[in-house]
């Protein structure tokens, strides 16, 4: 794999908007609480017992983005054009909203979502069937495709090359990256804004209560943004930005479940990334001073990801993750964990460890993340 630089990166997440609040939480290590009911802004929670659920903390888009051009856009549109600018700025490519550096032309966006048109679908669905379709707002309908807010975050920002929605549940932020880097190897853009995005919405929140994980006192559904602007290693040094981090591995792969199961924790799959991550990379696997995991609180999947990372990287690997402070973010957790990476690899604090102990600077950090359905992938950053 070609060595990619990071140059920049942004954050939102339940510790609120933006990076730094985002480290802070890192470092604080302390699970952050549900959001209060009285506080949730994603849909009306009077209907619900308390529910225990992690929003992005003073949401508000228009301190960046301003009040015009808003009303009809879904909250996972919003999330991520707010993330994807914070990330511009903080690579250098924008100031005060406005072009700095480069051609907008050579600049793209790949972009994971798991569930992203969730809260249209169950909007428009909603009018259709309690009251009558031809109330259905069609300024809203664009919103059910599930490469809208992807296009919405490249039309606010001008963003001219290649526009990729990349939807394979959690691991997709990191599949993400393993687009970008074929994208660039082939010159379709000098730069890609990379990441993930998941916005909470009714339906997400149900539909994972009555699975019962909302019953697992370590687990909370969340939702999040994160973004890492990616560029050749070449092309970051000519325009004399700061590299923040390297990429220099990925590998994903996929088992199949034994029997019909929807949901399947595969360990194999997990595994078969980091090694093809760490193979492509020429790092051995003795060398990975930190993982940055997937691990949220959900009993057999972070089993099945623990043993994975045991078996390839050994029992004595240092494991962190972020979901145990911030929740699970689905979509948006790879980014996250990309950020998390990019935080400890700069000497950032980590105040909890799953295993292990946080090492000071670490050089090599693998970044996994297992899905719900047997996928599974791992980036590694040096």
């Amino acid at each position: 794999m070609s060595t990619l630089a990071i140059t920049g990166l942004s954050a939102l997440s339940a510790a609120g908007m933006g990076k730094e609040v985002f480290f802070e939480a890192l470092a604080d290590g302390k699970a952050i609480q549900p959001t209060a009911k009285a506080q949730i802004q994603s849909f009306d929670a009077n209907a619900h017992d308390e529910p225990r659920l992690s929003e992005v903390a003073g949401f508000d888009p228009t301190v960046l983005l301003g009040d015009k051009g808003l009303r009809t856009l879904d909250r996972i549109t919003k999330l991520l054009i707010v993330a994807t600018r914070m990330c511009l700025m903080d690579a250098g490519f924008k100031a005060d909203g406005q072009w700095k550096e480069s051609d907008p032309s050579k600049v793209g966006f790949v972009c994971s979502n798991a569930y992203g048109s969730l809260e249209a679908i169950t909007e428009l669905d909603r009018v259709a069937l309690l009251e009558d379709a031809r109330y259905i707002n069609p300024a809203k309908f664009p919103n059910t495709v599930s490469n809208s807010a992807a296009g919405y975050v490249s039309i606010w920002e001008n963003l001219n090359a290649l526009n990729i929605s990349v939807s394979n549940g959690n691991p997709g932020a990191l599949d993400a990256v393993g687009i970008a880097e074929v994208h660039l190897a082939s010159a379709r853009a000098e730069a890609l804004i990379t990441g993930g995005g998941e916005a909470m919405c009714e339906a997400l929140y149900l539909a994972f209560k009555k699975l019962g994980a909302t019953r697992a006192s370590s687990f909370c559904i969340g939702e999040g943004a994160a973004m890492v602007c990616i560029e050749p290693e070449g092309l970051a040094e000519a325009r004399n930005a700061k590299v923040l981090a390297r990429i220099t591995g990925y590998g994903t792969h996929f088992a199949r479940p034994k029997d019909d199961a929807l949901l399947h924790p595969s360990q194999e799959a997990m595994g078969a990334a980091i090694e093809q991550a760490l193979e492509r990379a020429e790092v051995a696997a003795k060398d990975v001073d930190l993982v940055v995991s997937g691990i949220s609180g959900l009993a057999p999947f972070d089993k099945a990801e623990l043993a994975a990372i045991h078996g390839a990287v050994g029992r004595s690997a240092n494991v962190f993750s972020p979901k145990r402070i911030i929740g699970e973010s689905l979509g948006a957790s790879g980014a996250l964990g990309l950020c998390a990476a990019v935080h400890a690899r700069g000497g950032g604090a980590l105040g909890l460890m799953e295993a292990g102990t946080a090492p000071s600077r670490p050089g090599h950090v693998l970044v996994t993340s297992l899905g719900y359905y047997g996928n599974a992938s791992a980036v590694l950053i040096s």
